[in-house]
C-alpha cells in the first residue's frame, strides 16, 4: 500500500501523461514446509490515468501469475495386447510450471486471438514452444493434454471475470495455488486493455520456497542424487518388509 500511495504522489508531481498501472501482492514470499495444503494469493493494484479513463468503463484489467518455465516431454499412452504402453511424445522447451490468468471479462472478448497470442492471455493462447517438427494437428493435441492435465491439478487456471474493480480505479483478483505448486521465482503481470489495446502493463515478483524438512531433502537429492536413490530403494524395501511381517500375524 505505500508502494500505490508513493507512486500515485510522484504520478502527480511529474504530470504524468500516459496511464500507469501500480501492482501489488498479499505476500511475497511463500514458504512451503511440511503439511503444506495450498495458498490464496492476492493480486491487487490501481490504474491511474490523467485523461480521465477509468477501469471498468474504458479499461479491462488482466492478471497473469506464472511460475518458471520447464522442460517437458508429453507422452501419449496406447494400448497393445491388453496393456497400455507409452507412445509417440511430444517435447517442449518452456512449459510454464504454474499459470493462472484472471479477467474483469472473458478474454475473447477483451482482445482478439493475435493480441491474446502475443501476450499469451488464456490457456489456449500459452506458446510451450514445441522442439522439432510434428504435425500441426498432432502438437495440438499433445498441448491440449497437457494443459487439461495441469488444469485438472490446479497449475493451470483461467478465471474470467475474476477480476474485480472498485471505484474504477482499484483491482482486484485472488487465485489459488495448489499444495503441488512448483517453486521458483513467479511473476505477476497486470494489463490494462483499452479497445483491443495494452495500453499498460507493470509487474511483481513472488518467490515460493521451501523451508525445514523439506528444503533439507530436496537438497539431498540434488547434491548427492544416486546416494538418494539407493536410500530411497531400500527405505521402500524395508517398509515392504515391515508391512509384511506385521500383517502376517493376523
Amino acid at each position: 500500500m505505500k508502494r500505490l500511495f508513493a507512486l500515485l504522489s510522484l504520478w502527480l508531481l511529474t504530470g504524468a501523461v500516459d496511464p500507469i498501472l501500480v501492482p501489488e501482492v498479499s505476500q511475497h514470499e511463500i514458504q512451503v514446509r511440511q503439511g503444506f495444503t495450498g495458498t490464496e494469493l492476492l493480486l491487487y493494484g490501481a490504474i491511474l490515468d490523467p485523461s480521465g479513463s477509468r477501469a471498468g468503463r474504458d479499461y479491462d484489467i488482466v492478471v497473469i501469475l506464472k511460475g518458471p518455465t520447464e522442460s517437458i516431454v508429453v507422452r501419449e499412452k496406447q494400448r497393445f495386447a491388453g496393456i497400455w504402453v507409452n507412445g509417440s511424445s511430444s517435447e517442449y522447451r518452456s512449459a510454464p510450471g504454474y499459470y493462472a490468468v484472471a479477467s474483469s471479462r472473458p478474454i475473447e472478448k477483451i482482445v482478439d486471438a493475435r493480441t491474446a497470442a502475443i501476450y499469451e492471455m488464456g490457456l489456449p493462447s500459452l506458446q510451450l514452444s514445441p522442439i522439432g517438427s510434428i504435425d500441426p494437428a498432432k502438437q495440438r493435441r499433445f498441448a491440449d493434454g497437457l494443459v487439461a492435465e495441469r488444469a485438472q491439478d490446479g497449475l493451470y487456471q483461467q478465471n474470467d471475470g475474476a477480476v474485480t474493480i472498485s471505484e474504477q480505479v482499484l483491482y482486484q483478483a485472488r487465485i489459488r495455488l495448489p499444495s503441488m505448486v512448483p517453486t521458483g521465482r513467479y511473476t505477476a503481470e497486470t494489463l490494462a486493455i483499452s479497445k483491443g489495446r495494452v495500453v499498460a502493463s507493470a509487474t511483481a515478483h513472488v518467490n515460493v520456497s521451501k523451508r525445514g524438512f523439506e528444503q533439507g531433502i530436496a537438497d539431498f537429492a540434488q547434491n548427492y542424487g544416486l546416494l538418494y536413490g539407493v536410500l530411497a530403494v531400500f527405505v521402500a524395501v524395508g517398509m515392504g518388509l515391515a508391512a509384511g511381517r506385521l500383517f502376517s500375524r493376523f
